[in-house]
């Protein structure tokens, strides 16, 4: 942002010699057929172009952000009016003064009236741009405040709910009296490098993010054993490809949320699929009981994907209650939820 205010603030001068360079040009336009017409003295012009230019700053930067405002704006235009009478008054009076021998002709007085009217004109259509601009920088700086405000919130509401539910696991495993208590609490540490270093500086590797993964779903088997059937397929991961930190992990603490424990033979699915730049990422587990509510992990899932990767997402989330399954060992009916997540990664 400082960058783009420098050039703007290099790009200003030049727009205003610009701007001088045509409107000095217009007497030329004027006395180009009037060379039979008495001519005015040009040490006069010079004194009008730069009584005009003088004109056109007195309005873009005094008249019109002091007048131009709601209940004002007539008084404005009143001002021009009669700045542009009092020019052509003045300057008759000095040009008399100037060159008393010269003849006022219908020309001349043209020449006397016309000249302030476009140099007030362009200090119009000059503030009206510079405000537009003005207005545009400030909104997408306060859009980019509230962006960066929102996703700290997120993130901190996020980190603490994944963890939260890791730190639960551990708890059912000392009071079980686990050995596999050590290997957990080794992993868990990995995590929370993961989330404290890793989460809060940008995009990272997609490695680490599946590396992640691979790390909660090797607890959970700690957990569960061979309780949960868990399938995780990766195939053609690019290294080199970028994603949000802490993204896709939430899903798959999710599935194990609603997943495992008063299912019958409770499965959960993982699919990680890449077709450079586009990331496919599947979870589908079975669930049992009442229907499923979206907490606040999806719904700050949902917001993260909005406003890191607008128009750059598909997320498709499918709650199929009461399907019957297709393995005819399971009695009764089952509920599937699917998460279905398409991304373009850089």
């Amino acid at each position: 942002m400082p960058a783009r205010r420098s050039k703007i603030a290099l790009l200003a001068p030049a727009v205003h010699v610009v701007i001088w360079t045509i409107l000095l040009i217009i007497p030329a336009i004027i006395f180009h057929n009037a060379s039979d017409n008495p001519a005015l003295p040009g040490a006069f012009f010079l004194f009008t172009n730069l009584y005009h230019i003088g004109l056109f700053y007195l309005s873009a930067f005094v008249l019109y952000p002091r007048l131009m405002t709601r209940w004002r704006w007539p008084l404005y235009w009143l001002s021009l009016g009669a700045i542009v009478a009092l020019s052509y008054y003045a300057k008759l009076y000095i040009l008399r003064w100037w060159a008393p021998d010269l003849s006022i002709t219908p020309l001349i007085h043209r020449l006397l009236v016309f000249p302030p009217i476009p140099f007030l004109a362009a200090s119009i259509v000059y503030c009206v741009v510079r405000d537009s601009v003005r207005r545009e920088r400030i909104e997408k700086e306060r859009k980019a405040e509230r962006l960066t405000a929102e996703l700290k919130f997120l993130r901190q509401q996020m980190n603490p709910h994944f963890l939260f539910n890791m730190l639960t696991n551990m708890v059912s495993l000392a009071r079980q009296g686990s050995p596999l208590l050590e290997p957990s609490l080794i992993k868990l540490a990995d995590l929370l490098r993961y989330s404290l270093y890793e989460s809060g500086e940008g995009k990272v590797p997609l490695s680490k993010e599946i590396n992640l993964i691979e790390n909660y779903i090797d607890l959970q088997r700690l957990r569960f054993g061979e309780d949960v059937d868990i399938r995780l397929t990766i195939s053609d991961a690019d290294p080199e490809l970028l994603i949000e930190p802490m993204l896709l992990a939430p899903f798959v603490e999710n599935a194990f949320k609603h997943g495992a424990g008063m299912v019958k033979d409770p499965f959960i699915h993982i699919e990680i699929k890449v077709e450079e730049p586009m990331l496919f990422f599947s979870v589908t587990n079975n669930y049992h009981g009442a229907p499923k509510k979206s907490g606040i992990g999806l719904s700050n899932l949902r917001s993260r994907l909005e406003l890191l990767y607008p128009g750059c997402h598909s997320l498709t989330i499918t709650d199929n209650a009461n399907v019957c399954p297709s393995d005819e060992s399971l009695e009764g009916t089952q509920d599937l939820y699917t998460v279905d997540l398409k991304l373009v990664l850089s």
